[in-house]
């Protein structure tokens, strides 16, 4: 299947290569969750001949090869997702990418360096993050969260939510309160629900609540949205449950299918409701 014709699946497919079918201005919004790089080293040997992959979900601090990429690898890697995911959301659209220290500084870069405008940076706190049993370092208990648009939209008409923002319930968020105004710091804890994890899971899989957050106050009630690192398809679930249309990207198998089962479980839930 084309990714120029698909909507509501996930593609096992190289994001790069599958976003490059893409029209222009083809979807309306998108959340990002790239490999971190977590083992990278300082090695910046540069093969100008190598094959980009588009990794897909599977990524955990662990010594895997995709990984350990060198930095420049990784930084022609990023700069090459994010020239096709500017390309192909619409100016009025936004995203969002995910990131610890390892990778945002230098993701933060490149979408500077491409012209995308930056509308908020958001600390997300969990504070129930496994502690640092090495007792040489803080606890890392947060992760980087950038919310972007194309930037070519002259009156910055991307969709946001102020009144959900502001009055939307989150009761788990001990830094939100109901009726103020949302900051940039949320406490949103890493715990997933049964259900999230009842087909199996993924190395750094987010919870449910905090992808809804992000699309119940940024993403448009009609539209399409682009997946390109599906994993086990927590995104492709909150897009369903929304009632939009959702494209994803994924190589490894094992996460495509929990993904599937996912939705097809989370489709028969929301049939019991209506």
């Amino acid at each position: 299947m084309k990714s120029e014709n698909a909507l509501n699946v996930i593609l096992k497919q190289d994001c790069i290569e599958g976003m490059k079918e893409l029209p222009d201005n083809s979807f309306d919004f998108a959340v990002v969750d790239p490999p971190y790089n977590l083992s990278s080293g300082g090695d910046w040997k540069w093969d100008s001949s190598a094959n980009l992959k588009g990794f897909g979900g599977d990524w955990s601090k662990v010594m895997e090869k995709w990984d350990n990429m060198p930095l420049l690898e990784y930084f022609m890697f990023c700069n090459s997702w994010i020239s096709e995911l500017k390309r192909v959301i619409k100016p009025t659209g936004s995203f969002w990418i995910h990131g610890t220290y390892h990778n945002i500084g230098l993701i933060n870069f490149i979408l500077q360096m491409q012209n995308v405008e930056i509308i908020n940076e958001v600390v997300w706190f969990k504070r129930n993050s496994f502690p640092n049993l090495s007792g040489r370092r803080l606890t890392a208990s947060h992760e980087t969260i950038l919310w972007c648009h194309t930037g070519g939209a002259k009156k910055r008409q991307y969709c946001f939510n102020y009144e959900a923002s502001k009055n939307n319930p989150y009761p788990e968020d001990m830094i939100k309160q109901q009726g103020k105004q949302m900051r940039t710091v949320w406490d949103v804890p890493n715990n997933k629900e049964r259900e999230e994890l009842a087909y199996g899971k993924h190395p750094t899989q987010k919870p449910l609540r905090l992808i809804r957050r992000m699309f119940e106050i940024s993403a448009p009630s009609e539209g399409r949205v682009l997946i390109p690192f599906a994993g086990s398809g927590t995104e492709c679930v909150v897009a369903q449950n929304m009632g939009l249309d959702f494209l994803g990207f994924e190589l490894e198998q094992e996460y495509i299918d929990i993904a599937n089962k996912r939705l097809n479980a989370a489709k028969g839930q929301l049939s019991l409701k209506i």
